[in-house]
């Protein structure tokens, strides 16, 4: 079976539905689909049921540019995120978009067509073609069937339960229990508080190094006081301008002063241990910013440590036990649960096999044009989000660069557009830049990569992207563009 539509928009997660909105609100003319795997919307927000799951950036900046974040929180827990795109979904007539339970298999173009075609698989096997003129990967950067675990010596020794965040399982009862969590990301830092809370009898953060964690207000008060004498719009746009200003502020200071950003987040985190935890544990190795910044609301974190109801150790597996975790010290963690908060596992398309009229394409031998657009491939683009700033910052204005190229080859007749790259530009790192996280170094063989320069040079800074995406041209000798053939005006056989 065959379906016809002009974009295909793969996946229903917080970039799918932005694109959805964008393309709904700037390029009504263009016929829509998204193809999400899931029984629902959220992608990420749906996926992860663990304790506490939060953002981990603010919701001024993390929210749409077009629908302000009606909260005063500033991060968010899991739920309420999903809720705001559900009110998005609901605003602009999306649900009947969205084809659930739908996994990609395969997608190729045919440059004789001008048309991708798309091989859907559903949950019961049943399979049909979607053909389309753009498609559009909103899949995000990582798998979404399993976490990555690495291999830790004798785990089948320990006679507790091992769990990995990504697959919690929601009637888990962890009331009294001694819960050891491997790591100290995002995951782990917002795991430490939520289980403690929730009435673990004790959690212990194990982790190999330290991270950088700043903590925030939970609670914006200026942006509460905004809102109650002037519009919503306009607090939250300038509630927004000022938090993204911030956010660019303490990453240039990362870049140019290393050392005083270092001594403020470390005097900040000594303020509050009070003397009750060792600073060690919270001294990486590593300058500000070379790995992501962690953010806990209101050091619900460190006062948890302060109370004595969690503890961290900084060291290394030697091996697991019947009941716990036997560290190379000699320390051994006695665990009934054990946390695997090790990260993810990366991939680009959500694992779609794609090809260019039938031959494999790699995305990682390619660049990303004015990081959106896939180099030497006709009618595509991947939305990956800031690694220094919120995601959804990138979706839109990705986006409305996106609408704004779509109606400029509906004006002028066009068909087909590719980004022609240039092999002397290809650099060894990829689009995530030189964070020294370890699913960054995983995405190597994965991820499109940096060019040298301009537009193929990816600088995750969103003010220049801003300003780049909003006044480029599109006749600039790197896009260059076809109309219809003959071949492509053959409209395959509709079914609904």
């Amino acid at each position: 079976m065959e379906k016809q539509i002009d974009v295909l928009i793969v996946g229903a997660g917080i970039s799918g539905i932005g694109l959805a909105a964008h393309i709904t609100k700037n390029s009504p003319q263009r016929s829509f689909a998204i193809i999400e795997r899931r029984e629902d919307i959220g992608g990420t927000w749906d996926l992860f049921k663990y304790p506490g799951i939060r953002s981990d950036s603010d919701m001024s900046t993390f929210g749409f540019n077009f629908k302000p974040w009606k909260k005063a929180n500033v991060l968010a827990e899991g739920a309420s995120i999903k809720g705001y795109l559900a009110e998005v979904v609901d605003e602009l007539d999306l649900k009947s978009k969205i084809h659930f339970q739908q996994r990609v298999v395969s997608a190729n173009y045919d440059s004789t067509k001008q048309k991708w075609s798309v091989e859907v698989e559903d949950a019961q096997g049943k399979k049909q073609t979607w053909i389309a003129n753009f498609v559009l990967g909103c899949t995000g950067y990582y798998n979404y069937e399993a976490g990555f675990q690495p291999e830790f010596p004798n785990l089948k020794a320990f006679k507790g339960q091992f769990i990995h965040p990504q697959h919690w399982p929601e009637d888990l009862n962890y009331q009294g229990k001694k819960i050891v969590i491997i790591g100290s990301g995002a995951t782990a830092i917002t795991l430490v508080p939520a289980l403690s809370k929730g009435g673990a009898g004790h959690v212990t953060m194990l982790q190999r190094s330290p991270t950088y964690i700043a903590s925030v207000p939970s609670i914006d008060l200026v942006y509460d006081k905004m809102r109650k004498f002037m519009s919503e719009d306009l607090a939250y746009k300038l509630t927004r301008a000022r938090n993204i200003g911030m956010q660019r502020g303490i990453y240039a200071l990362a870049q140019k002063q290393p050392k005083l950003l270092k001594s403020l987040l470390l005097k900040s985190v000594q303020y509050q241990l009070k003397g009750k935890v060792d600073m060690k544990h919270f001294t990486p190795n590593y300058e500000p910013w070379d790995q992501r910044l962690c953010v806990v609301p209101d050091g619900d974190l460190f006062k948890i440590l302060r109370e004595g109801r969690a503890s961290v150790a900084t060291d290394q597996i030697e091996k697991f036990t019947e009941t716990g975790i036997q560290l190379k010290s000699g320390q051994h963690l006695d665990a009934d649960i054990i946390v695997s908060a090790t990260g993810l596992n990366i991939q680009i398309l959500g694992g779609i096999k794609a090809t260019l009229d039938g031959k494999p394409l790699d995305t990682s031998k390619h660049m990303l044009y004015k990081g959106v657009m896939v180099s030497d491939v006709p009618n595509m683009a991947l939305i990956i989000g800031y690694i220094n700033a919120s995601w959804t910052l990138k979706v839109d204005i990705a986006a409305e660069y996106i609408c704004r190229l779509m109606n400029y080859m509906d004006q002028k007749g066009y068909a087909e557009v590719i980004p022609e790259g240039n092999a002397a530009e290809l650099m060894e790192d990829t689009v995530m830049g030189s964070l020294t996280s370890g699913y960054i170094a995983r995405a190597a063989n994965v991820m499109p990569k940096q060019g040298k320069s301009a537009p193929w040079k990816v600088t995750n800074n969103y003010l220049a992207d801003r300003k780049e995406l909003k006044n480029a041209s599109f006749e600039d000798g790197v896009l260059h563009f076809k109309k219809k053939s003959e071949a492509s005006n053959v409209k395959p056989r509709l079914v609904s």
